[in-house]
């Protein structure tokens, strides 16, 4: 006579079925990772870009006012300071010159995570460098 046993399935996940996971989620991690990194270095361009705008803005109605442009203390003593999202990732500096044509270029020096991607620059005339990253 033949007993059978009416055994319960084992529960769970094999070995080999956790493997395959953890080689999926590693093979889209390898894929996403890059990408989002990419996406925050050119968000934080983008900050940066937009608040060499501003100086510029007020570097114009500093012209306007004092017929000469501002230097980087003289901004800060007026009450300008760089938000904390873009002093994070950079570090500014405006060249004054003094001919009798007014000049400035502001440059912002990339720190941190963002030295790859480069330093930005705008001049008085409009100037834009790197072009590539404008």
């Amino acid at each position: 006579m033949l007993i059978l046993t009416n055994r319960p399935k084992p529960a769970g996940f094999t070995v080999i079925e956790l493997m395959i996971s953890v080689a999926i989620i590693g093979v889209l991690a390898a894929i996403t990772i890059p990408g989002y990194r990419q996406h925050v270095v050119r968000a934080n361009r983008a900050a940066a870009q937009a608040e060499i705008m501003e100086i510029d803005n007020r570097q114009q109605q500093f012209l306007l006012s004092n017929r000469s442009y501002a230097s980087t203390t003289t901004l800060v003593s007026s009450g300008y300071a760089l938000p904390t999202a873009v002093a994070t990732n950079y570090s500014y500096d405006i060249a004054v010159g003094t001919g009798t044509v007014p000049y400035y270029q502001v440059t912002f020096t990339a720190i941190g995570s963002q030295t790859g991607d480069g330093n930005l620059t705008l001049d008085s005339n409009g100037a834009k460098t790197p072009l590539a990253k404008w």
